[in-house]
């Protein structure tokens, strides 16, 4: 049941970064600048990363059940702070509200990025009867 969620979300962050990425190139080229349209795809290239990185995960079974549900909370977090900070931060400009005030959250969801592919590699280093 949890691989299943796991696949569900990739899926839909994988078509939400296709969509986002769609719209930076061809929408957004022509109302913000080039560093902020660099920085758009940078939120959607991590996106990306880690809906296949979820595809990953959900069909791996080297990774505890457990670790795996903490693992994918941490990526849905990771990807709305890093990723939707990003977004909300390269346009920035075209807006009324100055996104600059939770730029301080663009950091934590790359420290949940982080965290959780440790998590996977430990979980996979402590599982050695599976290699065996």
């Amino acid at each position: 049941m949890m691989n299943r969620k796991i696949i569900l979300t990739a899926v839909f962050l994988g078509a939400v970064s296709i969509v986002l990425g769609a719209f930076g190139a061809h929408a957004l080229k022509k109302v913000i600048d080039v560093n902020a349209l660099v920085t758009f795809e940078t939120g959607v290239r991590y996106q990306m990363y880690h809906a296949l990185f979820l595809l990953f995960l959900a069909t791996n079974n080297m990774v505890q059940e457990k670790t795996k549900k903490i693992i994918h909370i941490m990526v849905i977090f990771g990807v709305v702070f890093f990723s939707g900070s990003i977004y909300l931060l390269a346009t920035n400009a075209i807006t009324s509200f100055d996104f600059k005030v939770i730029g301080f959250i663009t950091p934590i969801g790359g420290l949940l990025f982080i965290i959780a592919w440790a998590m996977v590699f430990i979980d996979i280093f402590k599982n050695k009867s599976q290699f065996q």
